[in-house]
């Protein structure tokens, strides 16, 4: 953590775990050559690499041949939803939630635009859930992909997944894909009747420019990076092997401590909502069965960004809306979708903690909140 500085943004991104990170550099410096090549330091990553590759497909519970390793979360969700529909060129609709990441709303945009699909977005709760019932209801013959979100990224609300994936695979022909990026190694994941998933290493300590897709055997897919034959011929280009072969281990790692943290997690979480529901004008936006490494707030009086900078001038990083927007000046489409106000969701401030915040961070936030409510309010 940086001195004198208090980081409550790690759904953007964690610090990396001293462990990740000294197996990274050990091989930055050992294991350098390109992994398809036919020398024996090439074979040896080649080999390592699916190691790794089988390591991770054990923690999930899938087929190794059913984890591709890409840059990251917006490339997973992007290379399960193109990836699956240019498979089928017969079916043109596609079901998503109306809160969904940055990186699915604008490809179904793109789908939409340019290749003539149709995409249906489904409504949620004021708790920030996608009702099963609308699925069902929203499912035709022609629907190639259904893709709902286990944990949104602004609310940390909680999508009910496990009902969901059973409606699509019993009353359609439709494949389901979840984005697990927010989720993976915070709560408990079944992968079981998940056609696609997806997960990006540094929401779990681990490497920027490093994620997974989960696609099972049995789903059509068409690369979006064509080149070799990397990654069973579905992601061209050389392999970021280094980053690959530590995922595992930031897996591991995550998934080993994801019942050790929670406790703290949540204790920190339930200290600080109490904190800021005692602050007259605070509106909680976060639902109360949300996860609880994520507590999303609105101060009307206070526009998010104005917030956010007097914020980090008393040393706290936060962030507002999902952190591809934080520079945008729109208001919040989650929250606006869950029925907010536009002064609500254009005032929001998002608090992600992590198992290195302690108490006495948030009573330091509490304290530097109410100044700022004071002079800017």
């Amino acid at each position: 953590m940086l001195k004198n500085r208090v980081y409550f943004d790690s759904s953007s991104t964690t610090d990396i775990h001293p462990e990740v990170l000294k197996a990274y550099m050990d091989l930055l410096q050992t294991q350098y050559a390109n992994s398809e090549s036919l020398y024996d330091e090439g074979a040896k990553i080649n080999r390592n690499m699916e190691k790794a590759r089988s390591a991770i497909a054990g923690l999930l519970g899938v087929r190794a041949d059913e984890i591709i390793f890409t840059g990251g979360s917006s490339e997973s969700n992007s290379t399960a939803v193109k990836g699956v529909c240019f498979a089928q060129p017969q079916k043109k609709h596609i079901i998503v939630s109306s809160i969904e990441h940055a990186s699915i709303m604008n490809c179904c945009d793109q789908l939409e635009r340019l290749f003539g699909y149709r995409v249906t977005y489904l409504p949620v709760t004021p708790e920030g859930k996608v009702r099963p019932e609308d699925v069902r209801r929203s499912l035709r013959e022609d629907t190639a992909l259904v893709s709902i979100m286990h944990v949104n990224n602004e609310t940390g609300s909680i999508n009910p997944v496990d009902e969901i994936k059973e409606i699509v695979k019993k009353e359609s022909h439709a494949f389901f894909h979840s984005d697990l990026t927010q989720s993976l190694g915070k709560i408990p994941v079944d992968l079981k009747h998940i056609d696609l998933a997806t997960a990006s290493a540094h929401k779990l300590e681990g490497l920027k420019g490093s994620g997974l897709l989960i696609r099972r055997i049995h789903v059509p897919l068409e690369p979006l990076i064509c080149g070799g034959e990397q990654e069973g011929g579905l992601r061209g280009g050389t392999s970021n092997a280094a980053a690959d072969m530590v995922f595992a281990r930031t897996l591991r790692l995550a998934l080993e401590n994801e019942a050790k943290y929670s406790d703290h997690i949540q204790a920190l979480h339930d200290y600080t909502k109490k904190g800021l529901e005692q602050i007259e004008g605070i509106e909680i936006n976060s639902p109360a069965d949300g996860i609880p490494s994520i507590l999303n707030f609105s101060y009307e009086g206070i526009p998010s960004e104005v917030m956010q900078n007097a914020l980090n001038r008393e040393g706290f990083m936060v962030s507002a809306r999902s952190t591809c927007h934080s520079r945008s000046a729109k208001t919040s489409y989650v929250l606006k979708a869950m029925g907010m106000s536009d002064a609500r969701a254009s005032s929001c401030i998002r608090l992600s903690f992590s198992r290195q915040n302690t108490m006495e961070e948030a009573d330091r936030f509490l304290v530097s909140l109410k100044e700022v409510i004071k002079n800017y309010g």
